[in-house]
């Protein structure tokens, strides 16, 4: 008697469940469709524009983040270096080079939960073009490390697996198609306390 109402209860649990896992996992797999890899960077320049998919509205509805118009901003992230070895936060690495062409820059370092790393409020969590110390020709050399640093020094906790995370501001590169020709810096491992 209540041999199909109980299996089609079931069913409708197996569906359901099995639907709700796989949008959760779809939503944190990806940002969305359309990602441009400059050496370690990765960003997604359509996924703050009118175009843009759906998987890339809900991921970011679903983190709150703060979206840039066409030309405002864009966002790079990098979770590897330029060796494409996973960045540990039990290592050091050296940030080299230039930014393409902005008014203003931030970088700082997440977690693999794209959570910004929490540090001591003394520690250089963050830096930015004013901030930043320059050589002669313009480029930089920011050391991200858990130990302290000489000249540029952005530090991180020792948590395992981090991001980090440049956003260039007011950039005629977010609204330009040329992005593939852009220089970014390069990521170079430098040392880890366990070796």
């Amino acid at each position: 008697m209540f041999r199909i109402p109980l299996l089609v209860a079931l069913a409708l649990c197996v569906a359901f469940g099995v639907g709700i896992v796989s949008t959760v996992s779809a939503l944190k797999a990806t940002v969305g469709f359309g990602a441009i890899a400059l050496g370690p960077w990765v960003a997604f320049p359509d996924a703050q524009t009118a175009n843009t998919d759906p998987y890339a509205k809900a991921h970011r509805a679903r983190a709150g983040k703060l979206l840039y118009g066409g030309a405002e901003g864009l966002q790079f992230t990098a979770a590897i270096d330029s060796d494409g070895q996973k960045l540990s936060s039990g290592c050091s690495y050296d940030i080299t080079g230039v930014t393409p062409p902005a008014r203003f820059w931030t970088l700082y370092a997440t977690n693999a939960n794209d959570q910004p790393m929490k540090t001591d409020p003394a520690l250089p969590g963050a830096i930015n073009a004013w901030t930043v110390l320059r050589q002669p020709d313009s480029s930089f050399i920011i050391h991200v490390s858990p130990v302290a640093q000489p000249d540029n020094w952005l530090a991180v906790r020792r948590a395992g697996a981090f991001k980090l995370v440049l956003t260039l501001l007011d950039t005629p590169t977010a609204g330009s198609s040329g992005l593939i020709d852009l220089a970014m810096p390069k990521i170079v491992k430098t040392g880890c306390a366990d070796a």
